[in-house]
């Protein structure tokens, strides 16, 4: 079994990862696909405050957290849709207008670009590499990292459907 969608063409652990990963990534593309900034922000399934919008900005923060900051020890960029004083601002600052679609969305391809970067650079040896991943000194392999990488995103994915369906009835797997 090559993974999700067999895009990368490769075989072993790392491969397979990375299958998931890329196949989740763009299934939140196609869930986001075709919505103008009004319905990207709309929060559309009450009373939650989960927003197409605010899953983009999330995964961006995400994909900081995990690829930069613990795979990569790179403590010093600051996160992208945070703020102390609101620990969901990636979703409650998620607003209608086209400059915060541009910004998350120019911020989540250029997380996912870094992280393919780094992922380049790998091998299935390194999937056993035990990093430390917070302030606190926790420790855990890649390989961890990376399976977790791929249930945020399925979790979110299925968020994402739900969302879209009901913003017009189509979701990233039954499109219009």
């Amino acid at each position: 079994m090559t993974g999700a969608t067999g895009e990368t063409g490769g075989t072993g652990e790392l491969a397979n990862y990375r299958d998931h990963l890329d196949h989740y990534r763009s299934t939140l593309e196609r869930s986001c696909s075709g919505l103008d900034p009004v319905q990207l922000a709309s929060r559309s399934v009450p009373p939650s405050t989960l927003s197409l919008l605010g899953l983009v900005r999330h995964l961006a923060y995400v994909e900081q957290a995990w690829f930069r900051r613990a795979l990569q020890a790179d403590l010093d960029e600051p996160r992208p849709f945070t703020d102390p004083a609101d620990q969901d601002l990636d979703f409650n600052a998620a607003v209608g207008t086209q400059e915060c679609v541009d910004e998350a969305f120019a911020e989540w391809r250029r997380q996912v670009a870094r992280a393919d970067e780094w992922l380049d650079a790998q091998d299935d040896a390194a999937m056993a590499r035990v990093v430390v991943y917070n302030s606190d000194g926790a420790t855990t392999p890649v390989r961890d990292i990376l399976v977790h990488m791929v249930e945020e995103y399925a979790r979110h994915c299925g968020h994402a459907d739900l969302l879209r369906e009901r913003i017009d009835g189509v979701t990233a797997s039954r499109p219009a």
